[in-house]
């Protein structure tokens, strides 16, 4: 009965397991790099520039001879850093911006919808990369850029849960109470919005961390030598015929990072949302 429900569970579940253990294996990963990464991932090996996959370089070098792997796993906490950071100030302002215009509606939704709609009509990337140009290229930047660059999903969806939640019978007994609008928010409406919220995280930090290499690859990004997926695409590119595994392996990485993140999130809005349910 037991390994009945467990394939049970699994055939159900494939997914969120899949999205899951990617997730969990890149950010492990990341997170271990000062110990597992075999260089120091600015070191130089003159002798080794452009080595191929081999036993001392299991990911071969790059052109100034630095280690791929070791690039690799240390890039790999810049991007998710960067998608961490960059979603939290998205979603601290959405979720705001949400509660604030879904609770008190009449003019004040008006006038915080209408910003929505007026940003939502710039395409986000190049909002983003115009906004970069006149700033100078650094990670703080990057961070802070993308997140003021992607509230506006989150607001309207907190929105809409706070529409549906001001009228429930809850919330009408906290306002009569007497309780502060601020607490009715907090502990009433906002513990009750969070579900869609953290899948919109979820969701999110494929999107920043894609953001981010696209700007690296184009130099506006993280800095050489700090590294990145993103940047090292863009050092692989003009040898990608002579040494085709430069951009081949960060590509995977960001590959394999951004499905992890969209699976997962996609299994558990499935999960959560009973109108998705088949």
């Amino acid at each position: 009965m037991t390994a009945r429900a467990l394939r049970f569970f699994l055939r159900r579940n494939a997914m969120l397991l899949l999205g899951a253990s990617l997730v969990a294996f890149v950010s492990l990963a990341a997170l271990l790099a000062p110990w597992i990464a075999p260089y120091d991932p600015n070191e130089l090996h003159l002798d080794c520039i452009l080595q191929a996959p081999c036993a001392q370089f299991p990911l071969g070098t790059d052109r100034l001879g630095r280690d791929v792997l070791s690039r690799l796993l240390w890039g790999g906490r810049i991007s998710l850093w960067v998608g961490f950071v960059a979603v939290g100030i998205s979603i601290a302002i959405g979720t705001l911006l949400g509660l604030v215009s879904g609770y008190f509606g009449g003019l004040v939704d008006e006038v915080v919808m209408r910003f929505v709609d007026v940003m939502l009509c710039f395409p986000a990337f190049f909002l983003i990369l115009a906004v970069v140009a006149f700033l100078e290229p650094s990670l703080v930047n990057i961070m802070i850029v993308i997140g003021l660059t992607s509230w506006m999903g989150v607001a309207r969806l907190v929105r809409a849960e706070t529409l549906s939640l001001r009228e429930r019978e809850f919330v009408d007994a906290a306002r009569l109470a007497g309780t502060p609008t601020w607490k009715v928010l907090a502990r009433h409406i906002l513990p009750n919005a969070m579900a869609p919220v953290t899948i919109a995280a979820i969701l999110g930090i494929g999107g920043a961390i894609l953001t981010e290499s696209g700007l690296s690859f184009l130099g506006l990004g993280v800095q050489p030598p700090q590294a990145s997926w993103g940047n090292m695409l863009m050092d692989g590119k003009s040898v990608i015929e002579d040494a085709s595994w430069l951009s081949l392996f960060s590509g995977l990485a960001i590959l394999i990072t951004v499905l992890g993140y969209n699976l997962l999130g996609e299994s558990l809005r499935d999960h959560f949302d009973p109108r998705l349910k088949r």
